[in-house]
């Protein structure tokens, strides 16, 4: 706020000194007005952008997977904002089992609101199953499920490499 008031201050003092070098037919009080009011809207764009990137960076999952470290860019549902309140009061540690070939599968303590769909998932996918089942797709498949999120920069392969064929601890956190 302060910066704001310090910068509008700045402008008005430019604008009255060349206002003083002008001849008063040149400038009008509606063109110092209609600088203020650029200024201004300004600074909201800018608090605009850094909003945005504080939702960015609220909505990033940390997921480790034995020595590994992924993160995941998670959607905007109740699904998440739950999620999101159960992992500030710390990191949820969950043991996933390998089902079907296709995805790693693990219960959470207790059920997060359902934002079922038709989804057809791939690799790296984020879904919440039937209110309490986390899961980690490495393959594709279609059913009625709750999107959580996607794992940001990985293959398929890499993914596969990283869950390993076997059981896996994961844990989630938000730092």
């Amino acid at each position: 706020m302060m910066k704001k008031l310090l910068m509008i201050l700045f402008i008005m003092a430019t604008l009255i000194i060349n206002v003083a070098c002008l001849n008063s037919s040149e400038i009008s009080e509606n063109d110092i007005d209609q600088d203020i009011d650029n200024i201004v809207s300004g600074d909201i764009k800018i608090k605009d952008k850094q909003d945005n990137i504080k939702n960015v960076v609220d909505n990033i999952l940390n997921i480790k997977i034995g020595e590994s470290l992924l993160t995941a860019t998670l959607v905007e549902n109740s699904t998440t904002k739950a999620l999101k309140e159960m992992l500030s009061e710390g990191p949820v540690t969950i043991n996933m089992q390998d089902y079907g070939n296709m995805e790693k599968v693990g219960r959470f303590d207790k059920s997060l609101p359902r934002n079922d769909e038709q989804i057809t998932t791939e690799a790296g996918d984020l879904i919440l199953y039937q209110g309490r089942s986390f899961v980690i797709y490495y393959a594709p498949n279609s059913w009625n499920f709750t999107r959580i999120g996607k794992i940001n920069n990985v293959t398929e392969k890499e993914l596969k490499e990283v869950l390993g064929s076997g059981d896996v601890i994961v844990t989630l956190s938000l730092d």
